[in-house]
């Protein structure tokens, strides 16, 4: 197996990993605050990670921490905004919400490089915009506070993927995974103590919640991400992402019973078709599709 392939795969299951904490984080909301549950899921993860790979901290660099910083921050903001939202909206909504940064990386990344986006790229993001409302406008009230701070979590997120993409061929990409969930941590425990009171659980099913978190969705997630986006592109990346808000859907489900509307479902539709138009570049896709028949209606000729 090529180690795209393997890349892709292992991203795969970071998808589905991300999809689950949607509901573990929601239920974890029940009993902690904001910042609280953050410090509590990302210094846990950073602890064991680090624990693990203790050795490799002998070649951290300065180009290395000084990247995780950068990065850490990113995500820091982006997830302190989703998991705010979350007390505001539901589980199905957020995910399909932060979903949407999978259509701001190629914009992003095509900004960036001081071209103007593909024309791919914005159609996906028209259509994502579109479900958007669909998924979260309410027939009187318009879009909730929980909507709107997750819509903005996925901008965060977007860069996020791509600062990983930037950083993690001239750094030590298993380090720099570690270290920026540390910073995720040190800020959401900085945070915590500034605007909430900071207490450390002790029910079962709470920590049962918290370890699959950090343990899964953020040891492994994070680690497997940065040294991943090695063999691919960010916006390859993105791409397998889309799958998040399914499993996450799939998950809330099965887990809580939670079902979309029928606008909601159309919604959650045309941000998976943003999704995939603004990743997919459908000009080559279809020139590879007549190349393909050309040649079979040549192969057919030649056994006639």
């Amino acid at each position: 197996m090529k180690k795209q392939h393997q890349a892709d795969l292992a991203l795969l299951l970071v998808t589905v990993g991300w999809g689950a904490s949607f509901i573990l984080t929601k239920n974890a909301l029940k009993d902690l605050d904001t910042f609280n549950f953050l410090a509590l899921r990302f210094l846990s993860a950073f602890f064991i990670s680090a624990l693990v790979f203790i050795k490799r901290f002998k070649s951290l660099n300065k180009r290395t921490l000084i990247s995780s910083i950068i990065i850490g921050t990113i995500l820091f903001t982006g997830y302190a905004l989703q998991t705010i939202g979350l007390h505001y909206t539901s589980v199905s909504k957020s995910a399909f919400i932060t979903g949407f940064a999978v259509v701001l990386v190629p914009m992003f990344t095509s900004l960036m490089n001081k071209q103007w986006p593909e024309k791919s790229a914005l159609l996906g993001s028209l259509y994502a915009f579109i479900g958007i409302g669909l998924l979260s406008l309410n027939d009187a009230s318009g879009p909730n506070i929980g909507d709107l701070l997750t819509l903005i979590a996925a901008i965060a997120f977007a860069y996020q993927i791509i600062t990983v993409g930037i950083f993690t061929d001239s750094t030590d990409s298993l380090l720099l995974g570690i270290l920026q969930i540390g910073v995720v941590g040190m800020w959401s425990l900085f945070a915590t103590f500034m605007f909430e009171s900071p207490v450390v659980p002790t029910g079962v099913s709470l920590w049962t919640n918290l370890l699959i978190l950090s343990i899964v969705c953020t040891c492994g997630a994070f680690i497997t991400q940065s040294v991943a986006q090695q063999y691919t592109t960010a916006t390859h990346t993105a791409l397998i992402y889309s799958g998040e808000p399914v499993f996450a859907s799939i998950f809330a489900y099965f887990w809580v019973g939670e079902m979309l509307s029928t606008r909601g479902l159309i919604g959650a539709g045309l941000i998976l078709t943003g999704m995939l138009v603004a990743e997919l570049d459908l000009k080559a896709l279809l020139k590879g599709n007549k190349e393909q028949l050309r040649a079979e209606g040549q192969e057919l000729k030649a056994k006639a």
